[in-house]
């Protein structure tokens, strides 16, 4: 097993499934991602741990209808998840639930920002989010969608110093996210297709593939719905926008090669 790969304070760190069928997603991550999937005892509150060749890569639990539609949340690192929350409160953000302890191993806390996407921020404690990223069935980038990119753009970057580098490739208005010095690891829009406007303020993960095309083809054999079809980003890559079997939606991404 390879030696684990975390992400710095002010990065994403970990990728949460709320299923509404978690038996049907276990399967399907199995079969198009390679995770597997180890649960938790259940003072966990059956939460499961999906790990990428033997190194965590997410988790995930079953999703109540009175916990809104199935999702991903997206987990920031932080030093502090207290002060964090007060700090998106004074921002203008909403806090859902103030820092807790996680059964001894982290903190976190969960926060709405002021343009109403969710996401969450955790505090390593014993256990430090995701031990892989950036190869076929890890996280490779987080993306928001959201109504209003300058309200979005000054809210992260005053919380987690994000530096920002907003472009027009493709058409379309994009921002790009990295920490001082490093390389982009998220991106923040504002829709404008038709029908765009239903679709609510969130955070969306992508993971990366080896073959966008063969594993959208192989998402909708096992049951999933392709809700964008495989397409390019001009010099970026390729990827696809899936729901899986329990409701929730993702990207899959393959960085194009270097030209």
């Amino acid at each position: 097993m390879a030696e684990p790969t975390y992400a710095p304070i002010g990065q994403f760190c970990w990728t949460e499934l709320a299923s509404s069928n978690m038996a049907a997603s276990k399967a399907f991550f199995a079969d198009l991602l390679g995770w597997t999937a180890e649960d938790m005892p259940a003072a966990m509150g059956s939460y499961t741990i999906f790990r990428l060749g033997g190194l965590d890569v997410g988790g995930g639990y079953g999703n109540n209808p009175e916990q809104g539609p199935p999702h991903f949340t997206c987990y920031v690192q932080v030093a502090d998840a207290g002060a964090t929350a007060a700090k998106a409160k004074g921002l203008g953000a909403t806090v859902i639930m103030d820092a807790f302890d996680v059964e001894g191993i982290g903190r976190m806390a969960v926060i709405q920002d002021p343009t109403g996407a969710v996401f969450a921020v955790w505090q390593s404690g014993s256990h430090h989010g995701a031990g892989v990223f950036n190869v076929p069935g890890a996280l490779c980038w987080s993306e928001l969608m959201t109504r209003d990119l300058d309200a979005a753009e000054a809210f992260y970057a005053a919380l987690f110093g994000w530096s920002l580098k907003r472009g027009t490739g493709g058409g379309m208005t994009y921002t790009e996210a990295c920490l001082e010095g490093g390389q982009p690891f998220a991106g923040l829009f504002k829709p404008d297709w038709p029908g765009s406007e239903h679709i609510p303020p969130h955070w969306n993960p992508y993971f990366t593939v080896e073959d966008v095309d063969a594993s959208a083809a192989k998402a909708k054999a096992l049951g999933a719905t392709v809700l964008a079809e495989p397409m390019d980003i001009e010099n970026v890559g390729r990827f696809a926008a899936i729901q899986e079997p329990g409701g929730a939606a993702f990207s899959i991404f393959k960085l194009a090669p270097p030209v």
